[in-house]
């Protein structure tokens, strides 16, 4: 029965590294592309990472479950693999 409580912090902290390493790897070459280019991409990829900084969360969620969602094209991709729908 111990060893049950620590399943969700086993899963946090796996969870909390794999989302580390994953933003690390895509994260610093946009952040040095961004600081270096002066791309006329620039702007709009610069607005869309600065999202999560000037949307609340509830905005995001919603944006979220209409892109993955079974009618986004996130969901309708995955459908069409096989994969299947997300539990929302």
């Amino acid at each position: 029965m111990f060893e049950t409580y620590w399943d969700p912090v086993w899963l946090t902290l796996k969870l909390a590294t794999t989302t580390t390493l994953l933003l690390l790897l895509i994260g610093t070459p946009i952040a040095w592309w961004l600081a270096r280019t002066r791309h006329w991409l620039r702007q709009p990829v610069a607005a869309v990472v600065a999202l999560p900084l000037v949307l609340p969360p509830t905005v995001l969620g919603f944006y979220l479950l209409l892109v993955m969602g079974p009618e986004g094209w996130v969901g309708q991709v995955t459908q069409s693999l096989g994969i299947g729908l997300l539990p929302f």
